[in-house]
């Protein structure tokens, strides 16, 4: 899977600019593959990236600006959902990776799994404490059941 990154090689706003070196920069440091694709100079580009982009995730005006980012043909997001992404050490799910073995995102997902998997024992104890609590109290009642009969039965006896 290719990360594809649409950008505007010659834009004349400094805050896309940085946005676009932000995400580039950031890719490279985690080693993810991907690929620029420059919407200023490739007209299919443009066409491909606003074509893609789904309709609620378009600005007022119906124009995304870069960067916007793609797994393949998936929309992962813009530079405001991949900062957030950043932010919460979620770039991999963002990206549709699966991260890195020791990544902090991976180390993250495990200790997700080992909480659930702990909840899920903790469920079965439970289940069980409460079955055999069930099975107590049954045996409870059988046996006072069969006290009262035993006590019943002389009495029986002795009217006769």
């Amino acid at each position: 899977m290719v990360i594809k990154v649409f950008l505007a090689s010659s834009s004349g706003s400094t805050a896309i600019k940085k946005k676009q070196q932000d995400v580039v920069a950031f890719l490279e440091a985690l080693k993810v593959d991907y690929t620029q694709l420059d919407i200023a100079c490739n007209e299919e580009n443009r066409m491909w990236m606003r074509q893609n982009v789904p309709e609620e995730k378009k600005p007022a005006n119906g124009i995304p600006l870069p960067p916007q980012i793609f797994n393949e043909e998936s929309y992962c997001g813009d530079y405001d959902t991949f900062f957030d992404a950043k932010e919460d050490n979620l770039v991999y799910s963002f990206l549709g990776l699966p991260p890195p073995p020791g990544s902090k995102q991976a180390n993250a997902e495990e200790e997700q799994e080992e909480a659930d998997d702990d909840r899920e024992e903790e469920d079965l104890q439970s289940e069980e404490e409460e079955e055999l609590r069930q099975l107590e109290e049954e045996e409870e009642a059988e046996v006072q059941e069969e006290e009262e009969e035993d006590l019943e039965e002389p009495q029986e006896e002795e009217a006769e």
